[in-house]
């Protein structure tokens, strides 16, 4: 029996994408278009389109209060849509996406939005390839299951979608894990794909970032006490990082670091590689400390955002009576380092006290 509804074979692998531009003229005209992603297949419409939004209510039969999430081809894509993320939805993010978790926002005019980057190849290319916001509800009726591949949509929806890409059978076979993330303590509202203790594990761990210039003596310092602090505490809802304004991708902490990370903590840093400060990491991270003010002032140029939650090291912990910059020891001598070191083990010993 032939379907009403037209059928695309698209290799998720690349290649051709034309089935894939024509799913996106088509919802530009107000189409309706079966996708896979990597839970089930969905049902995308254009957000600002009216016909296309009225016909989707109808087939998903949904009520006009309850909105649709919308799918986005990038992290970044988040903040077209939401506003006062926090961090700690800015970490969910980064560690979920692209994958099968739905985020609950603030929007504008006190509103909220779900949003979901899937990691399958043919939904991120449908995705990219428009310039509209695209929601994307499973392709079932309600009360049904949702279909796996093609056939399953056809089965389902025959007539009622304009297009399906199929790009087979679906790999993970469950609905998207959805998490409110508008305010603390963040609440799983459905549990799919992803086990609600492993994204509430990630959700309820605060982030400390500390911040100096190469990521390879004075923040690798401060992370490795803090560390050491946290497991003497028994906490382990507190992730601790660090990175420089002009760290070298990659390289390790000097001689001096580890030797004293070594002796005085009795932890091992050898493993540690130098990050980069970049705005998503800061986004990222509840509490932000700077080694000297200029590490302050360039945090704060990447990202203004963030000026709430980032100090200087030394003030935040009430230790700036003789300056609050704590000296590049590169170059130094061994007794200089060992000053420094000191100096950031008190502030971290007075700082972990209010985490």
């Amino acid at each position: 029996m032939t379907s009403k509804t037209k059928v695309l074979k698209v290799d998720p692998r690349g290649g051709d994408w034309a089935a894939v531009e024509e799913a996106a003229r088509l919802l530009g005209e107000g189409g309706l278009v079966a996708f896979p992603t990597e839970t089930v297949y969905g049902v995308a419409a254009n957000l600002l389109h009216r016909g296309a939004m009225e016909r989707l209510t109808r087939l998903k039969e949904r009520p006009a209060q309850k909105h649709f999430s919308i799918h986005v081809a990038a992290k970044a894509d988040a903040e077209k849509y939401a506003v006062d993320i926090a961090p700690r939805a800015y970490k969910v993010i980064d560690r979920f996406w692209p994958g099968p978790l739905t985020v609950v926002l603030p929007a504008p005019q006190d509103k909220s939005v779900g949003l979901r980057m899937p990691s399958h190849e043919v939904a991120l290319a449908l995705l990219s390839e428009v310039d509209f916001p695209v929601v994307a509800p499973s392709a079932n009726r309600t009360g049904r299951p949702a279909p796996r591949d093609a056939a399953g949509v056809i089965g389902e929806l025959d007539g009622l979608v304009d297009l399906v890409l199929d790009a087979g059978r679906t790999s993970l076979g469950m609905e998207s894990t959805v998490m409110d993330c508008r305010r603390l303590p963040f609440e799983v509202l459905r549990e799919g794909a992803l086990k609600k203790e492993e994204v509430k594990k990630v959700a309820d761990a605060k982030t400390v970032l500390f911040v100096c210039t190469g990521n390879s003596c004075r923040s690798v310092m401060a992370e490795y006490l803090l560390r050491k602090k946290m497991m003497a505490m028994g906490r382990e809802d507190v992730d601790v990082l660090s990175a420089g304004t002009f760290a070298l991708f990659g390289m390790g902490p000097t001689r001096e670091t580890l030797r004293l990370i070594g002796q005085a903590a009795g932890l091992d840093a050898s493993g540690h590689k130098a990050l980069k400060v970049t705005p998503d990491l800061l986004k990222a991270a509840d509490l932000i400390f700077a080694m000297e003010r200029r590490h302050l002032e360039e945090v704060l140029r990447l990202c203004p955002s963030v000026k709430e939650r980032a100090h200087l090291l030394l003030a935040y912990a009430g230790l700036d009576g003789s300056g609050a910059d704590i000296a590049d020891p590169i170059g130094k001598s061994e007794e200089f380092y060992r000053m420094s070191f000191l100096r950031i083990e008190e502030a971290v010993q007075k700082i972990g006290e209010k985490l």
